[in-house]
């Protein structure tokens, strides 16, 4: 237990964990997946909904400046949780997938014929096909990093294949599968020593770890609200302004214009130029809570709470018999995959859910990765400040009792 935090009192904030499973007290261990929300950020999409809804920058009456005012002070909220320099690099999405395509497609709308994008072996899938679907178009070359057995990535091998066609670097800061973090502030310096951009996936970093894009040189850092206990259909494109400047729309509709005539039209100013239509206003309102949750309880707190958890839950799956743990990197975050000898993750998962264990079991939209692994899947546990010490040993108990009913004793 964390001897900073008041976990007990934490809990309270999250009514879902009070509910059963299979007549058991759910024990929820896919955070990497998509965090619960606490009271306050519910609160404060109830309190739009009920007494301020109404579309935003759009409007000279009180409810539209009102929920304007909200959304505007969530991007103020974002910048300075992310160390960036203005509000104008901070554009609001749907996700890190989105975000994450709408660099392909605007930044990559100036790349040609044989021009290089370097990705690693340790990538979502939402950070592989968007640079697919470019390279089709274009007809550009995807190069892949590889990866140790630990689940590091070859920063010599890395810093070989950056050459004169490189065109942009495209990093998980943390891996949803392995947990590895990336030494990304280093991978970025390579990159730019070399003239090249480089755009870090941060959907399982934010929440867990300190980032400040400016500190890192980042180009382009995307993230999702609702990894970091805040709803869902909300996510950040931080850019350079000089980048995003430089980049057409993604998208054409309204908010994002200047003006429009049937003859031309006109882009309005960033970050404004890559939001076009109807932003779930009400959820990036909402994330404004999230973040002051985040702040309340200390990202290093709870970074340290989770580490705790981390180690106890690791050192407990190694005594089960025909355990494998995939991902021992010195550097990793509270992400833990594993298979008990052959057996399919699938099976794994179905009766840890029966014992009341919430995990990710399968691909985890990373099948490249497994393919380097060897496997088709894993089982997945992952952690958030809400969980106990007391679950971890629930957990692993339970895998315990799983294994055995496979015959590891």
């Amino acid at each position: 237990m964390s001897e900073i935090l008041n976990i007990e009192q934490i809990r309270k904030d999250y009514p879902i964990l009070e509910r059963t499973v299979a007549g058991k007290p759910l024990i929820y261990l896919d955070n990497a997946a998509t965090s619960q929300v606490p009271r306050c950020v519910v609160e404060g999409i109830e309190q739009m909904y009920y007494h301020s809804k109404a579309n935003v920058h759009r409007g000279v009456h009180t409810l539209s400046q009102e929920a304007t005012d909200m959304v505007e002070a969530t991007r103020e909220k974002v910048r300075q949780y992310i160390g960036a320099e203005s509000i104008e690099e901070i554009v609001f999405t749907r996700g890190t997938t989105e975000a994450i395509n709408l660099v392909a497609n605007s930044f990559g709308e100036r790349l040609c014929n044989g021009d290089e994008i370097i990705i690693t072996a340790m990538e979502h899938h939402a950070n592989i096909v968007p640079w697919q679907l470019l390279q089709r178009r274009k007809r550009l070359r995807l190069s892949v990093v590889p990866i140790n057995d630990a689940g590091e990535v070859d920063l010599e091998a890395f810093e070989r294949m950056i050459g004169d066609d490189t065109r942009l670097v495209s990093i998980a800061h943390v891996s949803n599968v392995l947990g590895t973090i990336n030494p990304v502030k280093e991978m970025i310096a390579i990159a730019h020593r070399n003239g090249v951009p480089v755009l870090v996936d941060g959907a399982q970093a934010v929440a867990h770890i300190k980032v400040d894009v400016r500190d890192l040189d980042a180009d382009f850092y995307a993230f999702s609200a609702h990894k970091m206990y805040g709803p869902s259909g909300v996510g950040v494109l931080y850019g350079k302004k000089k980048f995003l400047e430089s980049m057409p729309p993604y998208q054409g509709g309204g908010e994002m214009i200047g003006t429009v005539s049937f003859e031309k039209t006109t882009f309005a100013d960033l970050p404004f130029k890559f939001e076009a239509g109807t932003p779930d206003f009400v959820g990036i309102a909402a994330f404004s809570r999230a973040i002051d949750y985040i702040q309340g309880l200390g990202l290093e707190n709870i970074s340290a709470h989770e580490h705790q958890l981390l180690k106890a839950a690791t050192e407990g799956l190694m005594t089960i018999p025909g355990m494998r743990i995939f991902g021992t990197a010195a550097e990793k975050d509270a992400v833990l995959s594993f298979l008990v000898g052959n057996v399919s993750s699938y099976d794994i998962g179905l009766l840890l859910d029966k014992l009341g264990v919430a995990v990710r079991t399968g691909h985890h939209c990373a099948q490249p990765l497994m393919h380097r692994l060897g496997i088709e899947g894993t089982v997945r546990a992952s952690f958030a400040v809400y969980n106990t010490m007391e679950e971890v040993e629930q957990f692993v108990a339970a895998t315990a009792r799983v294994a055995k009913m496979f015959g590891y004793k």
